[in-house]
Parts: C-alpha cells; structure tokens; sequence
C-alpha cells in the first residue's frame, strides 16, 4: 500500500476473521453516488452481475460482459474507500479454464482496483478456485441458486431440499478447500444454510438463507424500493424511492406543462441588481 494512501485497504484475510463474530454487512452498488452511501454502513460493497437487470433491463445476468463489469467496477471504486470491494465475474468469463478465468479475474484486479473477484460454482469450480488463490486473487465463492446457471437450473427455486441437502453441503466444502475467504449462500433452505454455517471456518454470507449466517447481502435497489419489475421472497423493501420518485416526476411534468416551472428562483435576469 502506498504511504500516501488515505486508507487501510480491506483484504478477505481481515473480513474471514470476522467469522462468529459481528455480523458482516454486504450490499450492492453499481455507481459513485450510490458506492458512496452504502460505503460507510457496508463490511463488503459487491459490483454484481446484477447490474444487468437492474440497471440495463436484461432478463437475467447472463448477457453482462467483463467491459460492463470493469465500467461498473470503476465508478463503484471512486466511492469506495472503507468497504472491502468485490466485483462479480460474469458469465462465460471463468467456466472455460482455469487459465481464462485467472487472465480475466487478473483483469478485473487491475483495471477496477478492487479486493477481491466473486464466481458462482461448487465442486465443479473448485480447480479454478484454488488456481486463482494460489496467485494472489482473493475469491469469494457463491452456491445454491446461482443465477448465471438459472437456465440448466430450470428457474429461480430454492436449493437444497430433500436429495439436492448433501449436493449443497459437498459444494461448501468445496469451495473452503479452495480456499476461498467467504462465500454466498442463495436461497438455501434455512436449516441447510445454519448447517453449513457452522460447518466452514469461513463467513457464509445469506441471501434468502438464515439469520445465522455470519453476514447478509442485498441488491441495494431492491431494499431501497427502487427495482421493482419483481420482489424476490428474501427482500425486505426498507424505502419506496421508486414511488417517491414518480410522484416527483409527475409533479415537475404537471409545472412544466402549467408553466409554473420555472419560476423567477429558478432563471437568470439580465442585470444583476444593485443592492
């Protein structure tokens, strides 16, 4: 680190101590402004992959590319200076090879400047893993619902009922051995995410899993009300800016088309006065 830098840069080491402990805070953000808010109250801020549909209107995370990843990345970077930063790998980037996903992680690294890359995957990831974190990229795993597999997958349904328990159990181990420094767990059953949770020596991080897990995550624009084309069981909606917001819009539409918008405040006079 720089001597000059105006932080401690976070590192995966520091937020895996925190297993057992206070639980660890994860949002999303995809711009400035909105890295800057969430930077102060967040142990971890993820660049997901979810910008796609919620910024870009895709139907799933699956068209985002690694340009739109770096964009994204970047932006979130200049608000983030407390957080540890991740940023999502996309789809098609790193399931071809272990030396394609290293060659893209690498350059997600140094192009945004984050701390860390997350990939989707259990078992079947774990080579690329380990490959990564064998040469400095810190990885965050993710199991359970993995959306960038949704289709094979056969929809948005939760993981690990019945026979799919011990699939999802082999998964975490997996990606401990790895050696991964957390990992996600989407829409796992609660009892299983509890299981797994204390299982693993390192932090699971819940979406729609348990109050036990050792941290939470959320798209920021769904706990802000601001995603609405659908709302997902494991959202809690803690603002409806997107109400807020059109009710603003409606009203600036309504002066404007009334010509009480602008008003004298609001236009510049010829002459300044003289006072």
């Amino acid at each position: 680190m720089s001597a000059n830098s105006k932080f401690k840069t976070p590192s995966g080491h520091a937020l895996k101590a925190q297993k057992g402990q206070t639980p660890i805070v994860c949002l999303t953000a995809y711009t400035t402004p909105m890295a800057c808010l969430v930077d102060k109250h967040c142990d971890v801020v993820l660049v997901g992959d979810s910008v796609g549909m919620v910024l870009h209107g895709f139907e799933s995370t699956l068209s985002v590319t690694m340009d739109m990843m770096i964009m994204h990345g970047q932006a979130v970077r200049r608000g983030v200076d407390q957080a540890l930063l991740v940023v999502d790998m996309p789809f098609g980037s790193y399931e071809h090879n272990k030396e394609q996903a290293f060659e893209n992680a690498a350059r997600l690294m140094r192009e945004t400047g984050c701390e860390a890359v997350k990939l989707e995957g259990g078992t079947h990831m774990a080579e690329t893993i380990a490959y990564l974190t064998q040469r400095g990229i810190p990885v965050m795993g993710h199991i359970g619902l993995t959306p960038q597999s949704v289709k094979a997958m056969g929809g948005y349904s939760v993981q690990g009922r019945g026979d799919d328990h011990q699939r999802i159990v082999e998964d975490a181990r997996a990606v401990e051995d790895a050696g991964a420094f957390a990992i996600v767990l989407e829409m796992v059953t609660e009892p299983l995410a509890d299981e797994i949770t204390s299982m693993l020596s390192i932090p699971t991080i819940g979406i729609g899993a348990s109050v036990q897990c050792d941290g939470q995550i959320l798209v920021v624009d769904d706990l802000l009300g601001l995603f609405s084309s659908f709302k997902p069981k494991f959202v809690k909606r803690y603002a409806e800016l997107a109400d807020n917001a059109d009710a603003a819009i409606e009203q600036y539409a309504k002066e404007v088309r009334q010509r009480s918008f602008p008003t004298d405040a609001h236009v510049y006079a010829a002459k300044i006065k003289k006072s």
